[in-house]
Parts: structure tokens; C-alpha cells; sequence
């Protein structure tokens, strides 16, 4: 079976998004801007994206309205609408844990990448493997929380990578005896 990831950005003050969903702020403070984080690692670790409508709508027409930024990889988009689906870009009203445990059997690795409603669902659901969470140096205040779950997971810190004011920690979930 894969590994399910969680691999997202939030604000020092634990938001995704601004108060008006925005992202404008995913920058690092600076000093040291070339520096490309664990993403192009990473991202030869999945062949999987799954993501809320929220998240595919900002990426098509705001962050990268012109090409696909996955391509090459499986998506799926939860969401209601009646969209068509192409062989890379598939739209899904099923629910993210049902289609999420099922992928987990087909896929080399799946990337959650957004939203957090997506993100929660699957973490109440356990299906949530590991969680690579970039810290933005910025307090926006308010806006769309990363964590809203009603219950506490504890995690096991497995690494910690600094760059141009980021700080990523990658974590797994502890292991309880109801999942051992």
C-alpha cells in the first residue's frame, strides 16, 4: 500500500488562505529565495494529487491558469459540480475517504494537496500517512485554518528542513493502540 501525504503551507498562525482565500503570501522571508524546499523530491514520491474544488479553481485561474501544474499525474477533484473529467484531471463527488482508501491500493503515492476540509475529512479517516507542513513567516490573523478536527492526534517529528524563513517539519501519526 502507498503512502497517503499531507504536503501543504500555512501561516505561522495556522491558515491555508487569507480571509478571502488567498495565497499571495506563500513566500519566504527572503534570504534565501533560490532555495527549492523538499518539493522536487517529494513530488517524484506520488503519481497521485487529490484536492478540493477551492484549491483546483485557484490553480487554474489564478496560479497557473496557462498549463496544468500536476501534469503528468493522476487528479482528482472532490467537488458537486458536473464537470467534465480528461484522462488527467478526474471530478469526484465521492467521498475523499471512500475514494482515498481505495486509491491507496492502486497508486505509488497519493498527495493531499488541498483543501483542509479534504485534508480533515482524511485524517479523522486515518488515512493520512505522513504530514510535510511548511511554516510561512507570516500571521495573517484569520482566514481558512489548516487543523479544525474535534479529537487530538499525536505526531512523531521525522524531520525538520529551514530555508528562506520556512520551517518544513515532516510528521507521521503516533501510533495509539487502537492502531497498532
Amino acid at each position: 500500500m502507498c503512502k497517503v501525504i499531507l504536503y501543504i503551507a500555512m501561516s505561522l498562525d495556522g491558515y491555508i488562505a487569507d480571509r478571502d482565500g488567498g495565497v499571495a503570501w506563500l513566500d519566504g522571508d527572503g534570504s534565501d529565495c533560490g532555495h527549492p524546499g523538499s518539493y522536487p523530491d517529494f513530488i517524484q514520491t506520488v503519481d497521485t494529487v487529490v484536492l478540493g474544488y477551492r484549491t483546483y479553481h485557484q490553480i487554474i485561474s489564478e496560479l497557473s491558469p496557462e498549463n496544468w501544474v500536476y501534469r503528468g499525474l493522476k487528479s482528482y477533484v472532490f467537488t458537486h459540480r458536473k464537470l467534465l473529467s480528461t484522462e488527467e484531471i478526474l471530478f469526484t463527488d465521492r467521498s475523499p475517504a471512500d475514494l482515498v482508501a481505495e486509491l491507496k491500493n492502486s497508486s505509488s503515492g497519493i498527495w493531499v494537496c488541498g483543501g483542509s476540509d479534504i485534508a480533515n475529512q482524511l485524517l479523522e479517516a486515518g488515512l493520512i500517512d505522513e504530514l510535510f507542513i511548511s511554516v510561512i513567516p507570516t500571521i495573517l490573523g484569520g482566514g481558512i485554518r489548516l487543523f479544525t478536527a474535534e479529537r487530538s492526534m499525536g505526531l512523531m517529528l521525522l524531520s525538520v528542513l529551514h530555508y528562506n524563513g520556512i520551517v518544513e517539519m515532516r510528521y507521521r501519526l503516533k501510533e495509539t493502540p487502537d492502531t497498532v
